[in-house]
């Protein structure tokens, strides 16, 4: 059946043959050396208006079986974050809804969960720190309402409102003094979301590190810790090693995660990472590894999927939702590769084409035979022959 698979490729169509074997047998058992957390895309409901701009139509059984997916191999879910497109296509109505329908099935199988709060539900320009406080505590009080746990998201509005540092400091001292329990933050770099652009009220995020590290040690009992996403390994280990005992650097660079989950003698970060959605059983069998100290073995199933998250992620890198919900179309999970949006056209042919080949490549299709025949009614679609 997979025998020559057609892949379009900037030098014409090419020839594959899927080598996918069988997924690593699931386990419901957290690892116990690393907390991982999943950043779980939405389902959208292939018959739903989901028209750019216009409001998010979920599939529900397939958004929340695929989270089922994931604690199954013992991950945690972080939900209503960017991989489930905020900001790019789930309004804050779906998003509510999502925060209630996650943490309700959290609860009854015992599956971690945190949820972002932010303030994507307001008007893009506001007017002062106050209002940027305000839409931040309605959306805290829907995710704490939950019962999920909170990532607290960072905010477009008070990117473009902060004059420097201080107002950083004023709007999450505010926050933070009122959570009901320790929360993620969230520093999301400008690759991800031009709009973020000087977040933490500088220019340069390297010169961010001890604003942030500041802010942590200020309010260290409300942190549990900070998921960081700037693609810099040499950032993300300068703030690792500045943070207060107890608080956990959740990785977030989708080019780097295996060399900073392993971690040196000075410490590991932790994960929240999209990727973790596309390869979540490799994952949890990779961090079983490092639970009983076989480095090698982590390194052996962690590494070939390194190639497939830098293809993922690759600029445009908002756009790696796209790869995320094709992959798990291609994997059985949802029924057809469409995206609230309309969003499942960012990506070209050629580029979903070495998608396909990579996540082959690292051992994450659950069934070639599925995803060779997905592939085919994609390319028919499309208008592709041999």
């Amino acid at each position: 059946m997979t025998a020559g698979l057609l892949l379009p490729t900037a030098d014409g169509i090419v020839r594959h043959e899927l080598r996918a074997g069988p997924l690593p047998s699931p386990s419901a058992v957290p690892p116990r050396s690393r907390v991982a957390y999943a950043a779980a895309h939405v389902v959208a409901d292939p018959a739903g208006d989901n028209a750019p701009d216009a409001p998010a139509v979920l599939d529900w059984d397939a958004t929340l079986a695929f989270r089922h997916h994931l604690w199954s191999h013992g991950l945690g879910v972080a939900d209503a974050m960017d991989t489930a497109q905020r900001g790019m296509g789930l309004d804050w109505a779906a998003t509510a809804e999502l925060v209630r329908r996650s943490a309700a099935e959290a609860a009854a199988c015992g599956g971690a969960l945190v949820s972002g709060a932010g303030t994507d539900h307001v008007a893009p320009r506001l007017g002062s720190l106050d209002e940027v406080v305000a839409a931040y505590e309605e959306q805290l009080e829907v995710v704490e309402g939950s019962g999920s746990g909170v990532v607290l998201m960072a905010s477009r509005q008070l990117a473009a409102l902060a004059a420097g540092p201080d107002d950083y400091r004023a709007v999450y001292g505010r926050l933070l003094a009122q959570v009901r329990r320790p929360v993620v933050l969230h520093w999301l770099g400008a690759v991800f979301d031009p709009q973020l652009a000087g977040y933490w009220g500088h220019a340069d995020p390297a010169d961010a590190v001890d604003t942030v590290a500041g802010l942590i040690a200020e309010h260290a009992g409300a942190i549990d810790g900070i998921k960081v996403s700037v693609l810099d390994a040499a950032i993300e280990v300068r703030l690792r090693n500045a943070l207060p005992s107890g608080v956990r650097l959740y990785t977030g660079d989708d080019f780097h995660y295996p060399e900073l989950i392993r971690g040196d003698d000075r410490g590991h970060s932790d994960a929240l990472l999209g990727i973790l959605a596309a390869i979540g059983p490799v994952a949890a069998a990779a961090l079983r590894r490092l639970d009983d100290g076989d480095v090698d073995g982590y390194d052996a199933l962690m590494e070939p999927t390194v190639a497939l998250s830098r293809h993922l992620f690759s600029a445009p890198t908002p756009h790696y939702k796209t790869g995320i919900a094709f992959l798990a179309w291609l994997n059985g999970h949802q029924p057809g590769f469409t995206m609230v949006g309309g969003m499942q056209s960012a990506r070209s042919l050629p580029h979903l084409a070495q998608t396909l080949r990579l996540a082959d490549a690292a051992g994450a299709l659950a069934d070639p035979d599925l995803a060779a025949r997905r592939w085919h009614q994609l390319l028919q679609v499309a208008g592709v022959t041999a």
